[in-house]
């Protein structure tokens, strides 16, 4: 066996027709010029790589990667995700003295994945697995922020941050609120992202406005912010 093959033939072809698709659409004809997989046995595996929505076809019926790939891609940085929020997380609550979250997007709503609660004093308390409004809050602005502009549109329909608001969020990195979501509370939140650079979470420090102030990130952003490029980092290079 060479470092180019595991020995299991029917398997190096399927991982060489996946390999070469990741460049593009193929025809059969391109992917057998690429590959070097005879014709039959070439559409044989693309079809049953289809079966599995491993592979799919664009419009002029050529192959594609199907969204099976993307799903496993998903799953497998959400679980590396959420393996180093809790440290990461945990050193946020120590440098600012507030409790830390992570929280990801899902349809209308986001949901707290991670958190590291302050450890005694007043607190805002936000249970792993909670589900909270993407109408208000820093991290509802950074996961909305960076989105296409029709979803900005639709998602700014009752919320209580403007378009204004997420422009400066984007241009500084990091978004705050204050009372926006419960009376009191403030906050602040930085974007974390996927290998494709797409914004895929929000970690956030929380606490009543008495300590955090009405400007919470002069205070508090470039801390949230480097723990926030600390899982992006570390995403990036799939440890």
């Amino acid at each position: 066996m060479d470092k180019k093959n595991s020995g299991v033939g029917v398997l190096d072809k399927a991982v060489g027709i996946l390999a070469t698709l990741e460049s593009g659409p193929h025809s059969l004809a391109e992917l057998v010029a690429a590959t070097g997989i005879a014709r039959p046995t070439a559409h044989r595996l693309a079809v049953a790589l289809e079966f599995h929505r491993l592979v799919a076809r664009d419009l002029n019926g050529r192959f594609i990667l199907g969204p099976r790939s993307a799903e496993l891609a998903a799953a497998a940085g959400e679980d590396r995700l959420i393996a180093a929020a809790a440290p990461a997380l945990a050193a946020l609550r120590d440098a600012t003295g507030e409790s830390a979250q992570l929280y990801r997007r899902q349809g209308d709503i986001r949901i707290c994945v991670a958190v590291a609660e302050r450890l005694s004093g007043l607190r805002d308390s936000v249970p792993v697995g909670a589900s909270l409004t993407m109408q208000a809050g820093s991290a509802a602005q950074i996961l909305m922020a960076w989105e296409d502009s029709e979803k900005i549109h639709r998602g700014l329909k009752n919320a209580r941050y403007t378009a204004a608001h997420l422009a400066a969020d984007r241009r500084r990195g990091w978004a705050q609120s204050v009372g926006e979501r419960e009376a009191g509370v403030a906050s602040v939140s930085a974007p974390v992202r996927g290998p494709n650079g797409k914004v895929i979470a929000a970690v956030s420090i929380s606490g009543p406005i008495e300590r955090l102030g009405r400007q919470p990130g002069r205070l508090h952003a470039a801390a949230v912010v480097a723990t926030a490029e600390r899982l992006t980092e570390h995403l990036k290079q799939g440890k």
